[in-house]
């Protein structure tokens, strides 16, 4: 991989060849080869933080093209961290309550009230009556107990009502929890209070259209939640499962969770109505007065342990000894919430802190990890790598992962690619990734046994593989022990039609058979599979590249068997032919066609050529300069610089691309974006793929970075996702997001049809998914 270092103060940039595992010691020495500057001398700054020389880029995550800042100091000079051990930071006390974990608790925090005041009547309740409170924000209802009642004068709330035909009494209703009788009293108004249900309803009894109080995790549907308003939609019962379907209410602005699964049809309430005080019985009085003994069941914290008291669990307990006893000697982090013991932290502490704020030793922020000068980085909390292997694994690309997406279709798309032409051919198989033309970054097959295989890459892999151009012999996966991480072995056990393999086989136009393969009934009414040889296939075919991925086209699978292979043991072999219209990249019209069209060799961003690139790796110190297949071409045929870059004198001249009747007819019908399709018309001459790159970017929204989707062209002339302009005005921002034109509030979104077929045309299938 390589790596950007700019100096701060000159601007002046240059690429270096490194690698991932490379220490910063030795990356200033090849800085200094760049630069005439001494590694004493040297400050780098990546993302904030100076690099220390005991640390690799893998500690920092520097990828692939990443900027590191370079300074210079004359003298370098020691000063004192300021250590924060003693860090003023609030405490919390591990206090499990029985109020809802999604509660909020904002409606917690009131001014102290006098509750001894004379407390107001009312006409549906009395002081120390047990009613079911709704949580306003979540529209969760919980037990809680009426401890003072007054007149509503202050109008500090104005919560949602949840009944409509039930009017508001002017009062406000002091109600603890009944859970927690120690947390300060919530205020709540009459429509947010109703008598505590208990009554169950039995399951059989239940009715479409009924609305009861059930249980619901909208997290965890398959566990205990807590307790909503439904409306019954449908009854499901069969031999394994009974469940209801309804609609629940949510939130402080009654919002409606549409066709949720109910699992817990046992514990089904029915509403309490509303009952005046006066007209009350001496029982149901009594009833209303008295605490009910079993208390309904709610979500459990902790989905590890269940919650078992005896059990323990460092994600509900301390994180370091798991034990749940001593509670009042466990401290909770402010930043993950984990819990400690204050013994058993390191070191350990002999009393709760009396600060504002705690933090936890993984949590805490050293004030080295802001940047001082001279200061240095705190030990990394990366894992080191568990190999003990010398290998430099960080010197491939394989490892940088893709710097970008193919988004113009979808990732099971079958036949080629919009603006990828046969014979485009790149350094890297991370590059094909990106492409969309063969996303696994490693696999040989990129498929779905469900569905298909949509590419495969040939790279001699097996020896049993066959290779004559138009058709190929192509050996499926599996079969091979690639334990400790080993990207390749000798065949050790029978491969079978499974997986990638089915999937390869469901390309051919016949029945699968698992056991004695099939032969395609009219071969050419298969699936395509887009084609890809690798130059390390050189080895056993003539057809492959000297250099990089070369992309083939299109192949039918013929017919499909399993057979013994020679290393003894069965594989399934695949026989596929070329089926695609456009000449081969290896016959005389293919290389007619490359020249045409202007299709080198594809390099990453920034990338140094082979010579330079190793050349430089072998200053890296305990690195070795790996021999490759190319330099036995280069040696062989006295052409070293035959893969390098051309220069522009040495270009020649590419095929015009010429656009198809109703690709111009869409084009001119979208007059709105006229000045744009003219600007892509101009790099027609450059060649198909230039010019629907040139459309990606022209037509990209600048907030979702994705060719746009239901285009809306603005009357500033930008276009925009339909679905994006929404979200911004529903933050409230009536602009146009490129040049903050006043749009106003009322501004009709029309979709720009034209543009979307014509979108549509270019990039098909870009839209799935959207």
């Amino acid at each position: 991989m390589h790596v950007l270092v700019r100096m701060m103060s000159s601007g002046k940039a240059t690429v270096i060849p490194t690698s991932r595992t490379t220490k910063i010691s030795d990356l200033k020495t090849l800085v200094e080869k760049k630069f005439d500057i001494k590694p004493e001398n040297q400050r780098l700054f990546f993302a904030g933080k100076q690099l220390e020389n005991q640390y690799s880029l893998f500690d920092y995550s520097i990828n692939i093209n990443d900027c590191i800042q370079l300074t210079i100091m004359s003298v370098t000079e020691e000063t004192n961290i300021i250590n924060n051990s003693t860090l003023k930071v609030p405490k919390y006390l591990k206090n499990k309550t029985s109020i809802p974990s999604c509660v909020s608790d904002t409606n917690q925090k009131t001014e102290e009230d006098d509750i001894d005041d004379i407390s107001e009547e009312s006409k549906y309740f009395k002081l120390g009556d047990y009613v079911d409170i709704r949580d306003y924000e979540y529209g969760v209802w919980y037990m809680g107990k009426i401890v003072k009642i007054k007149k509503d004068v202050s109008l500090e709330i104005e919560p949602t009502s949840f009944s409509d035909d039930l009017e508001d009494d002017g009062l406000i209703y002091f109600v603890v929890d009944a859970g927690s009788p120690t947390n300060p009293p919530i205020k709540a108004k009459l429509k947010e209070i109703r008598p505590y249900s208990t009554d169950i309803l039995p399951f059989d009894q239940l009715k479409i259209n009924d609305k009861v109080l059930m249980n619901y995790n909208q997290e965890l549907p398959k566990e205990r939640g807590f307790w909503y308003d439904v409306l019954v939609k449908q009854i499901i019962v069969n031999r394994r499962i009974r469940e209801v379907v309804g609609d629940l209410t949510i939130g402080s602005n009654k919002a409606v969770l549409n066709d949720c699964r109910l699992k817990f049809v046992d514990d089904i309430l029915k509403i309490k109505p509303y009952k005046l005080v006066v007209e009350r019985s001496e029982e149901e009085d009594t009833i209303m007065q008295t605490k009910p003994s079993m208390e309904r069941a709610t979500a459990i914290s902790c989905t590890r342990c269940r919650d078992n008291k005896n059990k323990l669990c460092v994600y509900c307990a301390c994180s370091v000894c798991g034990g749940k006893e001593d509670e009042n000697h466990q401290i909770l982090c402010d930043e993950c919430d984990d819990s400690y013991h204050i013994g058993c932290l390191t070191p350990p502490l002999t009393e709760i802190p009396d600060v504002d704020y705690w933090y936890c030793p993984t949590c805490k922020v050293d004030d080295d990890e802001i940047v001082k000068a001279g200061g240095k980085l705190k030990a990394s909390k990366k894992k080191t790598l568990a190999s003990t292997s010398k290998r430099d694994w960080g010197k491939g690309m394989a490892c940088v992962g893709r710097t970008k997406k193919c988004n113009i279709v979808p990732p099971n798309h079958f036949g080629p690619i919009p603006g990828v032409e046969v014979g485009t051919t790149w350094l890297f198989r991370v590059q094909v990734s990106e492409s969309g033309i063969h996303r696994p970054p490693v696999g040989g097959i990129h498929g779905r046994d469900n569905q298909g295989a949509f590419s495969i890459v040939l790279s001699g892999g097996y020896e049993d593989d066959i290779d004559n151009g138009e058709e190929f012999m192509y050996t499926g996966s599996g079969g091979r022990d690639l334990s400790g991480n080993k990207r390749t072995a000798l065949q050790s056990c029978d491969q079978e039609l499974t997986r990638y393999n089915r999937a390869l086989a469901l390309n051919c136009n016949a029945d699968i058979n698992n056991k004695e393969g099939a032969t395609a009934v009219d071969w050419k009414k298969g699936k395509p599979v887009r084609v890809v040889r690798n130059y390390k296939l050189r080895k056993h075919s003539q057809y492959a590249p000297e250099v990089g991925n070369r992309y083939d086209g299109l192949y039918k699978v013929t017919k499909y068997y399993p057979e013994t292979g020679i290393s003894g043991f069965v594989v399934w072999r695949f026989v596929l032919k070329r089926d695609d219209p456009t000449p081969a990249p290896w016959t005389a019209k293919g290389k007619k066609r490359i020249v045409q069209l202007g299709l080198e060799i594809i390099y990453p961003e920034n990338y140094i050529p082979p010579t330079e690139l190793d050349n430089a790796k072998s200053d890296v110190p305990g690195s070795k300069r790996k021999r490759t297949l190319q330099d036995d071409t280069d040696i062989e045929n006295n052409k070293s610089n035959e893969n390098l870059p051309k220069k522009k004198d040495e270009k020649k001249a590419k095929m015009h691309y010429k656009l198809e009747n109703e690709a111009e007819a869409l084009i001119a019908a979208d007059s709105a974006n006229k000045k744009y399709w003219d600007d892509c018309k101009e790099l027609l001459k450059d060649g198909k793929k230039a010019f629907l790159d040139r459309i990606e970017e022209t037509f990209m929204c600048i907030c979702c970075q994705d060719i746009v989707f239901e285009p809306i062209t603005l009357e500033c002339a930008h276009n925009i996702c339909k679905g994006c302009l929404k979200r911004s005005f529903r933050s409230e921002v009536y602009q146009c997001p490129t040049c903050r034109a006043e749009l106003g509030k009322t501004y009709s979104m029309n979709i720009n049809i034209t543009l979307a077929n014509t979108l549509l045309y270019f990039f098909p299938g870009y839209i799935a998914g959207r």
